[in-house]
């Protein structure tokens, strides 16, 4: 009996010394999109139009969706 509980307590002891340095860290939480100067921040009026687009400011039309690769949403220039 007390063989099987050292066999049972070996790897376990060997498992927590192995992660014991493993610590990571939580991610630092920053906001997406910073208003430029002078801007005021206004929150999404409505959902996220699919994966990859980020809430962002455009000069002329104001706050929207803009995709990195498709441009913005609503076909703004």
């Amino acid at each position: 009996m007390r063989i099987a509980k050292i066999t049972t307590i070996v790897p376990a002891a060997l498992l927590a010394l192995s992660l014991a340095g493993c610590v990571v860290a939580p991610p630092v939480v920053r906001p997406a999109y910073v208003a430029p100067p002078g801007v005021v921040y206004v929150e999404p009026t409505y959902a996220i139009p699919g994966p990859g687009y980020v809430w962002a400011y455009h000069p002329h039309y104001g706050w929207g969706w803009h995709h990195p690769q498709y441009g913005w949403h609503r076909g703004w220039h």
